[in-house]
């Protein structure tokens, strides 16, 4: 049985190598348009692309279904994904917050283990064929490339990602082939993307970074809650939580809802609490000024820039701050509105959101439920994780689903 991979990322070559690992007799071939594969694995996790998680579970997860999430990720979980690479002489390390990387902190060392397993298990890897068109012939289909060759195979599998970082090859076209083979689409925006702010108060404060916990606002309700690191820049605002909030803020704006983004600064307090705070440092250091005191809770550049902010002189002491400036200060810390306006778009967005339904696919197979003999894994579906290794957890377990059923067909 002929199977042909449309794109040679992660998911495809995973689906490719646990295809082959299973049935060895298959005949599988990567179409992958690039001459040099793997761009966005060699530029993920600062260039030392994070694995996967030592936990994951479907929480981590937006999109579809959490039941199918939970489904694909429970047949491949991360430890099976750690071994994996363990026997591809890719031990992993744990860092902050579950991340799991590579010992030699390199992404190429991930991408090299790939290609070096999919060329011992046989799979026939072709660069710079762009594939342009699949047909459905009766029970087989027709693979077309932009250089004029025509593939003939039993099973397809659409591993084409999404539209994040367009410049390592991912156009969006997979959901046009998707479409071309009966599939819907759920429209797509950008997710773990950077956020733009209006104005320029976050100037200032470029470089500087600390944790905090983001609110979004949606027509007067708060509906999701991200805390996390985050960084200042020129344009706005970037870093873990910034990122994982991007993809709520663009959903929204896409459902033309009325989305604001509010910054908490001091992560974990209340109003009660932090008035209290404030209250026991006046009376431990009433001379100390309001600056001075605030920066023992967060960045200088931030305490400077919050007692600015909020209209208070900065060579005040506890002893003379009042009521009023102390309450509108507690308000600006725990409560500040961001202006975002936008985010650095599908070049700088590290993954995609929306893509096709979970709903349309077999979440014991990722065989299509409307073109059978087509299977879907990876950002191509309408799945995205938070920062940390989950996107890439989604390749690996999609691709092992997808690899283990194609083989099963091939015996059957």
């Amino acid at each position: 049985m002929t199977v042909i991979v449309v794109g040679a990322g992660a998911a495809g070559l995973a689906t490719a190598i646990f295809a082959k690992r299973a049935a060895p007799d298959l005949d599988v071939r990567c179409l992958d348009g690039a001459t040099k594969i793997g761009a966005k694995i060699l530029v993920s996790g600062g260039s030392r692309c994070n694995v996967t998680n030592r936990v994951v579970t479907e929480r981590d997860f937006w999109g579809g279904s959490s039941r199918v999430v939970r489904h694909v990720l429970r047949a491949f979980p991360a430890d099976r994904a750690a071994a994996f690479f363990e026997s591809l002489g890719v031990p992993l390390h744990e860092e902050e917050d579950g991340k799991l990387f590579p010992d030699t902190n390199r992404s190429r060392t991930v991408l090299d283990a790939l290609l070096a397993e999919a060329s011992r298990a046989g799979v026939a890897l072709e660069t710079g064929r762009r594939v342009t068109a699949i047909v459905r012939a009766a029970s087989r289909f027709v693979v077309e490339t932009a250089d004029g060759a025509r593939f003939d195979a039993e099973c397809v599998v659409l591993a084409t990602g999404g539209r994040s970082l367009p410049k390592t090859g991912s156009d969006g076209f997979g959901y046009q082939l998707a479409r071309g083979l009966g599939h819907t689409c759920i429209e797509t925006t950008p997710a773990l993307a950077p956020l733009v702010l209006d104005g320029d108060r976050h100037v200032a404060l470029a470089g500087v970074t600390h944790d905090v916990a983001l609110s979004l606002r949606i027509n007067g309700s708060t509906t999701t809650r991200i805390g996390g690191s985050m960084l200042w820049t020129h344009f706005g605002i970037s870093g873990p939580a910034a990122l994982n909030m991007s993809r709520h803020w663009h959903r929204a704006r896409l459902a033309g809802q009325q989305a604001e983004v509010l910054l908490n600064v001091c992560p974990g307090e209340t109003f009660d609490s932090l008035e209290e705070w404030w209250l026991t440092q006046d009376r431990v250091r009433p001379r100390a000024q309001v600056t001075t005191v605030l920066a023992t809770r967060v960045p200088a550049s931030i305490a400077d820039a919050w007692v600015a902010m909020s209209d208070i002189n900065p060579e005040t002491t506890l002893a003379h701050l009042s009521k009023v400036d102390r309450r509108r200060l507690n308000h600006a810390l725990l409560d500040l509105p961001l202006a975002v306006v936008d985010s650095r778009g599908y070049s700088y967005a590290e993954v995609t959101a929306g893509g096709i339904p979970l709903d349309e696919i077999d979440p014991a197979t990722m065989q299509s439920r409307v073109c059978p003999g087509l299977f879907l894994v990876g950002e191509i579906l309408d799945v995205d994780g938070r920062l940390g290794g989950f996107n890439f957890q989604w390749a690996w377990s999609s691709g092992w689903v997808a690899g283990q059923a194609i083989a099963k067909a091939s015996r059957a």
